[in-house]
């Protein structure tokens, strides 16, 4: 509890000092492409700037009040499936100075005044992939499981794993539907863990690529398949229907453990899970979530 409230102090002093200020910030986290994409704003006359001459003036304070609007939409950030990156910063395993780090590594566009000159914004994007490279804490990849039974497998460039609709629920009766996060693990069908966080070789901060169905139903391209998504799995992929969903949130994905015997029994296709060559297909719904606030 006391770890809380420092925390929460932490969080609401910078933004008192700017209490009289009049901010908003509008946002989103795509996960399709990666990217948390946010616009700020500032009530000019709130903040008793007068242009021209203010101009200067008022881009300061809207930068200084960036950090603070964008932080939340940082915090929420599904990491896998028990923890936030808010949950994170709660137990001392990341810190608000990091999360202002990734915060200020974002890619802006220069302030614009709105049409009535009465307020300014600035548009900031902020890379998914950084934020992982950001929680990677290991230095090389974790050998992938191995069976004792091998199977004849073909060599794959990739692996897509189609899980777009509700799926039961492990050791619960009920379904859900699957979500991204930034660490998602694959199980197989007798709860063997097949891939997860220190499988992935650090240099891939990406260990799984999220896409709509839409993206293997491309009819324009021979594969099937989206650019963006062959250029992840490539164009001979093993596609895979998810059988079921595990975790606290609904994150990780249950294969068949036949499936997985394909995956496992040559170490071209262990290849692709330290690669990160894989895919998630998921609803589009939960694909892309929005956030504001003041």
């Amino acid at each position: 509890m006391f770890k809380k409230l420092i925390i929460l102090l932490i969080i609401i002093t910078p933004i008192a000092a700017f209490g009289q200020l009049k901010t908003g910030i509008n946002g989103a986290v795509d996960w399709d492409i990666n990217q948390i994409n946010a616009r700020v704003s500032l009530d000019l006359i709130s903040a008793g700037v007068r242009l021209p001459a203010g101009r200067s003036q008022g881009e300061s304070l809207l930068r200084e009040s960036y950090v603070n609007l964008i932080r939340p939409g940082i915090l929420s950030i599904q990491v896998d499936s028990s923890s936030t990156i808010g949950d994170l910063v709660e137990r001392g395993d990341f810190t608000l100075a990091e999360i202002e780090t990734l915060a200020l590594g974002a890619s802006s566009v220069a302030p614009a005044l709105s049409p009535d000159m009465r307020s300014i914004s600035a548009s900031h994007t902020i890379s998914l992939l950084n934020i992982s490279s950001a929680l990677m804490r290991h230095n090389r990849p974790a050998p992938v499981t191995r069976t004792l039974n091998p199977v004849s497998s073909a060599q794959y460039t990739g692996i897509i794993i189609i899980a777009a609709e509700n799926l039961p629920v492990h050791g619960m009766r009920s379904t859900a539907l699957p979500i991204p996060c930034l660490f998602p693990k694959i199980w197989d069908s007798e709860m063997n863990l097949i891939y997860e966080r220190n499988t992935v070789d650090p240099r891939n901060s990406a260990m799984v690529k999220y896409s709509a169905m839409q993206s293997i139903f491309q009819s324009n391209h021979p594969s099937g398949l989206s650019p963006e998504l062959q250029e992840v799995v490539g164009q001979r992929p093993l596609r895979i229907f998810a059988r079921g969903v595990f975790g606290i949130s609904p994150t990780d994905l249950i294969i068949d453990r036949n499936d997985a015997l394909l995956i496992i029994s040559s170490e071209e296709n262990r290849s692709l899970l330290s690669q990160g060559r894989v895919a998630f297909i998921l609803d589009s719904s939960v694909l892309r979530y929005e956030f504001n606030g003041e």
